[in-house]
């Protein structure tokens, strides 16, 4: 039970340019080795080497849970074929809206979904079904990207700190984790564009001070490793 600093290509938005879940994470091609086999072993999950519709934003456009990703319209086939190669059971919905950034509308672990209150009955109902958890409309700190103000674990989750009271018992109602708030790489708010991981390690954005990482351990029952 691990946190971990990187960056990717010099930039310590890493959540805004991978996708992690408890059995898997996809990282752009352009990641190098060296970082990504980090990633599996930090980890212990197999990551994935593809894009989103040709985008290194994967973060930003996808969302995933152990049970299935949301993806935006204009995700290629081979992309597809290449996370469905590492994760051969894993449902995938590919949204044929005109939203794209599902990776920021939607908040998501393996026992429920926050989803952006803008979206459509039925828009919610697939991403219910697809990620196999129940999946309710909510904001936080008044605002509907909810997957880019807050990260869930299935241990806990790290939000915005102008998160409602409300809007906080939501969530721990509905992710069935509890709720702290911080944020990530030297004050950063949107907290989900710069930490990724799961139940056991988590890896945040280089620029991460001391006092946000001793917060993020205690939100999602993580320790800074001595690297």
């Amino acid at each position: 039970m691990s946190i971990f600093l990187l960056d990717f290509f010099g930039s310590a938005c890493i959540g805004v340019y991978s996708l992690i879940t408890e059995k898997m994470g996809i990282i752009p091609p352009i990641v190098s080795e060296n970082k990504a086999e980090k990633l599996e072993e930090w980890l212990k999950v197999d990551v994935i080497r593809t894009m989103i519709g040709e985008s290194v934003l994967i973060g930003a456009l996808a969302s995933a849970n152990s049970n299935g990703v949301i993806l935006p319209h204009f995700v290629r086939e081979e992309e597809i074929k290449a996370i469905k190669s590492v994760c051969s059971e894993i449902n995938v919905a590919v949204m044929e809206t005109k939203r794209t950034a599902y990776g920021n509308i939607v908040l998501t672990n393996d026992f429920g979904a926050i989803i952006d209150p803008r979206i459509k009955r039925a828009d919610l109902k697939r991403i219910a079904d697809t990620l196999g958890v129940e999946a309710v409309p909510g904001e936080i700190a008044g605002l509907p990207y909810v997957g880019s103000l807050a990260i869930a674990t299935n241990k806990g989750v790290l939000a915005h700190p102008l998160i409602k009271e409300e809007e906080q018992e939501l969530l721990v109602n509905v992710l069935k984790a509890p709720v702290d708030v911080g944020t990530i790489n030297c004050g950063i708010p949107y907290v989900a564009t710069g930490l990724i991981g799961s139940s056991g390690t988590v890896v945040a954005g280089s620029l991460t001070t001391g006092p946000e990482l001793f917060i993020i351990g205690q939100a999602l029952d993580v320790v800074k490793e001595n690297e």
